[in-house]
């Protein structure tokens, strides 16, 4: 977990302007990665009590644009951010109770991004997400 120094360097090296508001969104999503939107508030009102939703979505929206969190938003679920970006990792994500798991590249440095067919596009990211059941949903069912 990165300290408030790092945070504060991180956003810092992003050309960012250092704010009590973004630090305390960037703890947050690092604190919680896969983190919806009201997950964030929360965590952030913790510190900061009078931050309004409004500053939460606007402080996101530059920290995506930044490249310091990803966005996230896989089928029927709300919007998600976390804080490991540039690595073209996936997902898997439980059917039953929606929770999300970081999944590495299948194979070698980046196999997901050379396509059957790139249409002649610069391709430098892929999604894939796995669908399923986690271990707890899984034996819940079975039982």
């Amino acid at each position: 977990m990165p300290t408030s120094g790092d945070l504060e360097q991180l956003l810092r090296d992003a050309a960012l302007r250092v704010t009590r508001p973004r630090v305390a969104v960037l703890n947050a999503v690092y604190a919680q990665p896969h983190a919806d939107t009201e997950s964030i508030i929360t965590a952030v009102r913790r510190d900061l009590p009078n931050v309004s939703h409004q500053a939460v979505y606007d402080v996101l929206r530059a920290l995506t644009a930044a490249a310091l969190v990803r966005r996230i938003e896989p089928s029927g679920s709300v919007a998600r951010y976390e804080a490991r970006v540039g690595d073209n990792h996936h997902h898997a994500v439980c059917r039953s109770c929606g929770l999300i798991a970081d999944v590495d590249c299948a194979v070698g440095a980046a196999p997901c991004l050379t396509a059957s067919d790139d249409h002649r596009f610069a391709i430098d990211e892929a999604e894939v997400i796995y669908w399923g059941l986690c271990p707890d949903c899984s034996t819940a069912q079975s039982s």
